[in-house]
């Protein structure tokens, strides 16, 4: 499910989300989860820092305190028993996590810049129509005259945003019901 870097690999239909109090459990939560061989996904992007003159890239999550498990009842029961995680989570809508994760991995993968973004606001669902990124779905929200699109993780509140040409998106008819 994951790779050192955090990538998003793999579709599984149960889906729990852990919470990890600290840094150092969330890591050690990982190695464990990796260790049983339970599918998890860390969201994790690169970080450079200076120190005395010398570069240093360091990965730091996307989402502090969130760890991913996609996992049956025996795995989730196998987290717990790690004694890393201050809380569980149950998903409502598995598949749409998934998918919003799969998109976030994505940007991650791109190496496009990123913010994290915290409460998500309304605005209009898109996806990107052409070039790495065809497919990926998000909300739109401009800020200072450029368009930034907008890759949620509903469950959390909170996502990511990458700056993108407004010609590169379309929008998405949503379902309506029928009378």
């Amino acid at each position: 499910m994951v790779g050192r870097r955090g990538r998003c690999r793999t579709r599984r239909s149960a889906h729990l989300v852990d919470h990890a109090h600290e840094a150092p459990a969330r890591k050690s939560l990982a190695r464990d989860l990796l260790q049983a061989q339970i599918p998890y996904y860390l969201p994790q992007v690169p970080k450079t820092s200076s120190i005395r003159g010398r570069k240093y890239v360091s990965y730091v999550p996307v989402f502090t305190s969130y760890v991913f498990v996609f996992g049956n009842n025996f795995e989730r029961h196998f987290s717990l028993t790690t004694n890393r995680i201050a809380g569980y989570l149950s998903v409502p809508n598995g598949d749409e996590l998934t998918r919003q994760l799969f998109d976030l991995s994505r940007l991650i993968g791109a190496g496009v810049p990123m913010t994290v973004e915290g409460r998500l606001k309304a605005g209009d669902r898109v996806r990107v129509k052409s070039g790495s990124l065809a497919g990926v779905e998000g909300t739109v929200l401009a800020r200072c005259r450029k368009c930034r699109l907008i890759v949620a993780v509903n469950l959390l509140q909170q996502g990511v945003s990458v700056e993108i040409d407004d010609h590169l998106l379309e929008p998405i008819e949503l379902a309506r019901p029928k009378p």
